[in-house]
């Protein structure tokens, strides 16, 4: 029976222990040899799968190099570099921008602040959690993608609907040293186990504490719909 521990606390900690034994060498997916690769494979996976990023990014790291030579490309050729990642016009203004203040206002170097971070175009709380984290061995914070914003409510850990105020409500909940790997567990169940249209609930370990348990219950918590 999906039935949540008596804390969100202690609902954290046991989803953490049981993830944990799950999903042991889980971490980032993204390809990246730098911080500036971070910075910009984090930027273009918003809305795109990690998998399609790898793909564009491995020839786009291959053509440019360094922030002055993002900064300099011509709008339209970066678009078409980045042609199959959704929103790439978008995305491509965003890295041009970012990477020209990085250059006039961070010596070339990708900052290692929340603040200079979220200065930078199309870089919002979640990329620059991501880029604090694994680039600078840097966390202040937890990365709240998908994945863990629709886990977090099902499994009655948050009732908040947005990422920043998702993220505000599970950092008093979720212990720091778990901060980091939070992410990357729920990232993992999410594509294996617990998907948004379909959650396979017969297969999860977690199923016996998860308030939104199909075998148990009538409603997704994550949107609140119901099966």
């Amino acid at each position: 029976m999906g039935t949540p521990l008596e804390s969100r606390e202690a609902q954290a900690e046991e989803v953490l222990d049981r993830l944990y034994e799950e999903y042991p060498d889980t971490t980032i997916s993204l390809s990246y040899s730098n911080r500036l690769e971070l910075l910009i494979a984090v930027m273009l996976s918003a809305q795109c799968t990690d998998e399609r990023v790898n793909k564009v990014t491995a020839e786009l790291f291959e053509k440019y190099d360094d922030a002055a030579d993002y900064a300099a490309a011509d709008q339209e050729e970066l678009a078409d570099d980045i042609s199959s990642i959704t929103y790439y016009n978008n995305k491509a203004k965003y890295i041009r921008s970012a990477c020209a203040d990085i250059i006039e206002k961070h010596d070339g170097e990708v900052p290692d602040t929340m603040s200079a971070l979220t200065d930078l175009a199309g870089v919002g709380r979640k990329t620059a959690n991501v880029v604090l984290q694994h680039g600078h061995d840097i966390v202040e914070g937890i990365v709240v993608d998908t994945h863990v914003q629709r886990l977090s409510r099902r499994l009655g850990l948050t009732e908040e609907e947005y990422p920043e105020r998702i993220e505000e409500d599970l950092m008093p909940v979720v212990p720091e040293r778990d901060w980091q790997q939070f992410t990357h567990l729920f990232i993992s169940h999410g594509r294996a186990v617990c998907d948004a249209r379909n959650p396979d609930c017969d297969a999860c370990v977690l199923e016996d504490l998860c308030p939104s348990s199909k075998r148990d219950h009538d409603v997704d918590l994550a949107s609140g719909e119901a099966w």
